[in-house]
């Protein structure tokens, strides 16, 4: 087994490297890029800018050691017929959705599958070995096989990095801990949407009942120290 020991609050972790599974979220050209739904309607995206090194260097590192790498896609069908419609309430507190509806010409650069908007940025592309999880929610277990994709490979701890920390983030924690995961959120290697006091509220929530966090310094240290045993 091989295992390694993480720095963390609110205590250290051990975990077996091939039983985790980093989870990128939503790191897309829509909430990332300038030009994207999240820079066109207002939000701060420096933030979410600042984390791409992180998250690159933590995605590089863990599938170099054979730790499975699993990006959450959020987005729908170019018919919308996956959003919920008039019945759900996602068709009225989406902003994006209400958007693509006043303005359909820039559907592209919202979360559409299949457009520029929808894609992973480039910096951080999924390679062939690793896995994509599309959703329509905010939490990345309703309505995808993320349970089943995570069983398969017999994945325990599931490391989190990648945007909004306070929403799709924390939506997703939530559920993995009520399923029996050991959450790890990597505390700046996530952006939140909004003040930085929702970022502070999720790395609260999560230290002291949903999981654990740590640092990108501490998570890739521990990695590049893997033993065998």
């Amino acid at each position: 087994m091989h295992v390694l020991l993480i720095q963390a609050e609110p205590d250290p972790i051990k975990i077996d490297v091939l039983r985790t599974a980093v989870l990128v979220v939503d790191m897309q050209n829509a909430f990332v890029r300038r030009g994207g739904y999240f820079d066109l309607i207002g939000y701060d995206i420096s933030g979410t800018e600042k984390i791409i090194g992180s998250c690159k260097e933590i995605i590089s590192l863990a599938r170099e050691r054979g730790i499975k790498i699993i990006y959450l896609q959020m987005g729908y069908s170019s018919d919308l017929s996956d959003s919920g419609g008039p019945n759900s309430p996602s068709w009225y507190k989406s902003r994006g959705l209400n958007l693509i509806h006043q303005h359909p010409e820039l559907k592209d650069k919202f979360y559409i599958y299949g457009t520029w908007g929808a894609d992973i940025i480039e910096e951080l592309e999924p390679q062939h070995e690793d896995i994509i999880v599309r959703k329509q929610k905010h939490d990345g277990f309703i309505g995808t096989n993320l349970d089943i994709v995570l069983k398969t490979w017999e994945i325990k701890y599931l490391v989190f990095i990648g945007t909004a920390t306070n929403i799709c983030i924390e939506s997703t924690i939530r559920h993995a801990f009520s399923l029996g995961y050991f959450p790890i959120l990597v505390s700046d290697a996530v952006s939140q949407m909004g003040p930085s006091l929702t970022q502070e509220a999720t790395l609260y929530n999560v230290r002291s009942a949903f999981g654990w966090v740590t640092t990108s310094e501490k998570l890739l240290s521990a990695i590049r120290g893997i033993q065998s045993s």
